[in-house]
Parts: structure tokens; C-alpha cells; sequence
């Protein structure tokens, strides 16, 4: 039994699991699917402000901070206790293509060139961890929601904007490996 939990499954198994969240969460309460509407919630509920933008009944959304919640012990029990002893593995191409770009040392999936506290008080760790993360918390909120929310919730429930945006995602994703990484990883 221990070994089902402390290997990685495969994507034919842990995909479908994740898209029955989708029907599951429709059908026992009429909720969507999605991770970045909880910070909206959790900022309502904790930071006493007189924006309206957090004036409304966060305590209807409960059900979203506690997935969210569930999310974190989970992975902090995946990691912890189930936590795989072998090492991510990654294909040779991808090694090679981040060999090129100075990246040799891996944490998990995370490179330890990149993200690290001394990596931070750089220019290039600076333009990856802070403005790249200004980026990814503004686009969220632009597009009126995070990859899960649209890429699985939206996509599957026939949204236009959800497809449109997912799109996006996967370009903007695209362009900043081929195009805006390499040259990052020069400064």
C-alpha cells in the first residue's frame, strides 16, 4: 500500500481524478473549480480594509479555503511522509536544453540556480521570482482566473473566455522558454 503513495502516478490516472473535480464540485454544490479565488476569500477574511473589492460574504466561499487548505496538508503529507525517495526524472532533452542555459543543479523540479535567497538579491532572481510572480498574480486577476480555474473548470464547461485564455497560458508559457528564459539566464 505504501508503494501507491509514495510513487508518482500516472497522468492517465491523476488527470481524470483531477477532471472529476469538475462535475463532482457542480453537481454537489453548484462551485467551480479553481485555486485563486481563495486568496480573494482569505484577504476578505483577514484584512480588515475598505476596498470594496473585499466587501462581500466570504463565509459563502468556506468550501473554496478549505480545498485550499486540504491542498497544502496534502501536498505537505505527500512530500513529507509519502515523500518519494528517487529523484524527479526528467528527459534528456530537457536536461541538455536547461544544461545550456546554466541550469545543472536540481531541487525536485526547482533549479537551485534560480531559486534560491542569494539568487533573489540578484537582477536575474529578481526579474524571475519577483516580477515574474507580479506578472503571474496580475494575469490571474485579469483574466478572472488562475490556469486550474480556466484551463480545467473553464475549458470543460464550454467558456469561451476560459478557452481564449488558456491559449494564452500555453503561449505565454511558450515564449517565455524559447524566447525571454535564455536570455535571463545571461544576466
Amino acid at each position: 500500500m505504501k508503494e501507491i503513495l509514495t510513487n508518482p502516478w500516472p497522468w492517465y490516472v491523476t488527470g481524470p481524478l483531477i477532471g472529476l473535480m469538475v462535475p463532482l464540485l457542480l453537481i454537489l454544490g453548484n462551485k467551480s473549480f479553481g485555486i485563486s479565488a481563495s486568496l480573494r476569500h482569505i484577504c476578505a477574511a483577514c484584512i480588515p480594509t475598505n476596498a470594496t473589492y473585499f466587501h462581500y460574504d466570504w463565509k459563502k466561499e468556506m468550501w473554496n479555503i478549505a480545498l485550499v487548505v486540504g491542498i497544502i496538508f496534502g501536498g505537505i503529507l505527500g512530500g513529507v511522509v509519502f515523500q518519494n525517495s528517487r529523484p524527479v526524472e526528467l528527459s534528456a532533452k530537457t536536461v541538455a536544453d536547461l544544461n545550456a542555459l546554466g541550469i545543472q543543479n536540481f531541487n525536485g523540479l526547482s533549479p537551485v540556480e534560480i531559486f534560491n535567497f542569494q539568487s533573489l538579491l540578484t537582477v536575474k532572481g529578481f526579474v524571475i521570482m519577483i516580477v515574474g510572480g507580479f506578472f503571474v498574480g496580475f494575469g490571474t486577476r485579469y483574466c478572472g482566473g488562475c490556469t486550474s480555474g480556466h484551463a480545467i473548470s473553464g475549458v470543460s464547461n464550454l467558456q469561451w473566455p476560459s478557452l481564449v485564455a488558456t491559449c494564452c497560458f500555453f503561449a505565454s508559457g511558450t515564449l517565455m522558454s524559447l524566447f525571454i528564459l535564455p536570455y535571463l539566464m545571461k544576466l
